[in-house]
């Protein structure tokens, strides 16, 4: 395991300390040529959510509850790049990455409006609803009423 360099500022307030992150390298697949199988090309970037320092109790549950299915089972959210040859753009692939991961999730939801359909809408859709019910009204066999 390998110690992230720098801080990452994620924004709203937060940043993520260096000391809380955890990097792993590993071999990556994708482009590469020969060296393919020799060099340790894809980065792994670990932040522990649940134990960060950094958050305030709001932060952390907005980040739990939209973060949920990307956590690991002990709170990590993992970050884990490969698409680059490099080691070194794969680590900033992986910082930029989680940096916007934790952005768009403590952004706050906007609220939602109740709004009432328009009156060109309703009268669309009720002109529609006529057609349609002409139309099957046409396809009834034929009876005689005599």
């Amino acid at each position: 395991m390998i110690g992230a360099q720098r801080d990452i500022g994620v924004g709203f307030g937060v940043v993520i300390p260096a000391s809380e992150l955890s990097e792993r390298v590993s071999r990556s697949g994708g482009p590469g040529g020969q060296r393919v199988n020799k060099v340790a090309t894809r980065v792994s970037l670990g932040w522990n959510v649940v134990q960060s320092g950094v958050l305030t109790p709001d932060q952390r549950s907005r980040l739990l509850r939209r973060l949920g299915p990307r956590l690991t089972a002990r709170g990590e959210l993992v970050v884990h790049a490969q698409s680059e040859r490099e080691q070194g753009r794969n680590r900033a692939d992986a910082r930029r990455r989680m940096a916007e991961l934790v952005h768009a999730a403590l952004t706050p939801e906007r609220p939602r409006h109740a709004t009432r359909p328009g009156r060109g809408a309703v009268e669309r859709r009720l002109d529609w609803k006529r057609k349609r019910g002409q139309s099957k009204r046409a396809r009834r066999p034929v009876r005689d009423d005599d």
